[in-house]
């Protein structure tokens, strides 16, 4: 067994990233199947949130509760996705995701004492180029879809969204004790 699911500690202060974490995967592996054109899909607007709540997590409850949440959405989010998109995307969200999750986890690790915007920004784009190659190759290749075009345009909106997703960051960062409300007694 994972020693992230082996862990006593109570799961209740996770929940909202958990839950967000899981509703973003959900939603981006039913949007990709939706091509907009040769270099977009509607799940490059939705999946780059993977990031904020990865990141907001980390900031909040620190790299083993990140990585609690990530190994979580992943099981829970790849059974799910498997019953609305086909086998081949849900596996390959799966592999890119906790690739990329641990990958940003360590990464915003690195950076976590720098300047509050260098290592949301850091992990993010990180992750994102590790994410976008798994995942396309793997749900795409060896297919009539233009993989390639794809993961180019996914990669570039994937970096734009890392940026934009700074201000939701930035907004979030003094309000994180709410994730983790006191204990009831």
């Amino acid at each position: 067994m994972l020693p992230v699911f082996s862990d006593s500690r109570s799961w209740r202060p996770l929940a909202i990233p958990l839950v967000a974490m899981i509703a973003v995967i959900v939603l981006s592996n039913f949007a990709v199947q939706f091509v907009i054109n040769d270099w977009l899909t509607w799940g490059a607007f939705t999946y780059p949130f993977v990031f904020l709540v990865c990141d907001l997590t980390n900031r909040a409850f620190g790299p083993a509760a990140a990585r609690r949440v990530a190994w979580v959405g992943f099981v829970i989010a790849v059974a799910v996705s498997g019953l609305i998109a086909p086998w081949r995307i849900a596996l390959a969200s799966g592999a890119a995701f906790i690739t990329s999750q641990m990958l940003d986890v360590t990464v915003f690790n690195r950076w976590r004492r720098a300047s509050w915007w260098k290592a949301p920004l850091i992990g993010s784009l990180v992750a994102s180029v590790v994410d976008t190659g798994v995942f396309f190759f793997l749900a795409f290749g060896g297919t009539a879809v233009s993989w390639l075009h794809l993961a180019g345009g996914d990669l570039s909106f994937k970096a734009a969204m890392a940026v934009l997703l700074l201000a939701p960051y930035r907004a979030l960062l003094p309000r994180l004790q709410t994730w983790a409300p006191a204990p009831t007694r």
